[in-house]
């Protein structure tokens, strides 16, 4: 079992969709890897709050196998978003970004986490995600998300880290977006000769699409009756998928399609209450059950 090292945001988000409500609750990519991760490793967390993000917040972690010797809180007001879904959860519209002191953060490592073996760079610049690289010595694997904005918006600094990582994280509009092909397949080779050897494609309610070399592993979406938020759905995949393989004595593709699963049940429990709520009730047993209904969903015997 190797432990996590994850850069990324923590913020205060604010939530509507067709089933409720909720303000000012705790989230942030940071946040939501970092909680999923913690039931299969241990996870050390880099991000930035302001003086409002008070202990009442920090109870979110307590208790759980997160490091916060990397988490800075500076004077100012912590990262704000609002956002409100309709009935197809896939999209949704952003009604503020507030970045506040987000907006000047710059990662720092503490010494005791430059070795950390595996790394996950959530969605944050990609200049940052490079000062991140810099820091570390020598990752056994090394992931990353990204996002259209800076598919778009800093397109070189984005291609040069997909030069330095092992895998990538996105949606399947992103692939199609970063790999200027509709067909996923083609996507997913353009992608792949960029850099990263291992591609994960978020497809929401479809399940997940990874490819690895030339394999491919196809995960469902667990079928649910009750979906309230998808909010932090993929960073909570990120942090199971991460958390399963760092606890993994190899990566393999076995382990490699296992820890799709573990992501895919984790996000799954993501969705079934606004924010955080549904994670921080979560037992080891529930995971476990979890995957088991997985695995009696996509089982069959061959002919």
């Amino acid at each position: 079992m190797h432990p996590i090292l994850t850069v990324g945001s923590v913020a205060f988000d604010s939530i509507k969709t067709p089933f409720g409500e909720r303000s000012r609750v705790v989230g942030g990519a940071a946040t939501f890897f970092s909680v999923a991760a913690s039931f299969f490793t241990d996870v050390r967390m880099v991000a930035v709050v302001g003086e409002d993000f008070a202990d009442e917040q920090m109870q979110v972690f307590g208790g759980r196998r997160i490091d916060l010797t990397g988490l800075q809180r500076v004077p100012g007001e912590t990262f704000r978003w609002k956002g409100e879904y309709n009935f197809d959860l896939n999209s949704r519209e952003t009604i503020y970004t507030h970045l506040n002191v987000f907006d000047q953060f710059r990662p720092v490592l503490p010494e005791s986490y430059r070795a950390t073996p595996f790394v996950f760079l959530a969605n944050i610049h990609p200049g940052l995600q490079l000062e991140v690289l810099d820091q570390v010595q020598a990752p056994r694997f090394v992931a990353a998300d990204t996002m259209n904005f800076w598919i778009d918006g800093t397109p070189d600094e984005l291609r040069a880290v997909l030069g330095r990582v092992d895998a990538l994280v996105i949606n399947d509009e992103e692939a199609r977006q970063l790999s200027g092909e509709a067909n996923l397949v083609k996507a997913a080779r353009v992608i792949r000769n960029m850099g990263p050897r291992l591609l994960i494609i978020k497809r929401g309610e479809y399940g997940v699409l990874m490819t690895r070399d030339e394999a491919f592993f196809a995960a469902p979406a667990m079928p649910l009756e009750d979906v309230s938020d998808p909010t932090g759905a993929g960073d909570t995949f990120a942090g199971g998928f991460m958390g399963y393989l760092a606890s993994a004595d190899e990566i393999t593709d076995a382990a490699v399609s296992r820890a799709i699963i573990a992501g895919s049940a984790m996000a799954s429990f993501a969705v079934e209450d606004f924010g955080l709520d549904r994670l921080l009730s979560l037992t080891q047993d529930d995971v476990r059950r979890r995957f088991d209904a997985f695995k009696r969903l996509t089982h069959f015997e061959a002919l």
